[in-house]
């Protein structure tokens, strides 16, 4: 495990994705792990800190959440650019390799039976809320933030500091089409 790697509060987990980033789900079930690309995940809540993620049914993550009731949301800097890419791309229904060709390198944290990204800024393990309506009528899924940690270079002090860090950790945001943005530069109001 990275050394700068240090646990959130969870009274400040939001703000791990306040600022919109794409993320990377993982999961696990029955010996499965899969990571996957989304673009549209949201702080839905504080006390308990909850959050939302659209998981399109085609995709293999949504199976092992729904298998598992846990999943882990992660915030992929610009080095990850192209596993990030991968990842969104390709289904490990059609690859069952699709992790190790994506470079993707897992672990995990002591008492969190979940594949975890190495190399991400942030990561955040979630208890599935189920809402078989939500889920089945609009792929958005509810997780309770249970667990988060993010990397001490770039999130320390309950915040962000992009504009301190090296510019390989800013996260990433997706457009279309394997278009992407960097976090830009702070400003202060």
């Amino acid at each position: 495990m990275n050394a700068s790697i240090r646990p959130v509060d969870l009274a400040k987990a939001y703000r791990l994705l306040n600022h919109g980033p794409t993320v990377l789900v993982s999961a696990r079930y029955q010996a499965v792990d899969n990571v996957m690309a989304a673009a549209w995940c949201c702080v839905l809540d504080f006390d308990p800190p909850k959050l939302t993620v659209v998981l399109d049914k085609a995709t293999r993550t949504r199976a092992l959440i729904e298998g598992s009731g846990l999943f882990a949301i992660q915030v992929p800097t610009v080095a990850q650019l192209q596993l990030t890419q991968a990842v969104g791309n390709a289904s490990l229904a059609d690859d069952p390799a699709k992790l190790a060709h994506a470079g993707v390198q897992l672990f995990e944290m002591e008492g969190h039976d979940l594949p975890l990204v190495a190399g991400c800024s942030a990561w955040l393990v979630c208890r599935l809320i189920d809402e078989s309506h939500n889920q089945q009528a609009y792929d958005l899924f509810i997780g309770e933030v249970i667990a988060a940690w993010a990397d001490e270079r770039v999130f320390r002090d309950g915040r962000w500091h992009f504009e301190t860090a090296d510019p390989s950790l800013r996260s990433l945001h997706h457009v279309a089409g394997g278009h992407y943005y960097a976090i830009g530069e702070a400003l202060k109001a």
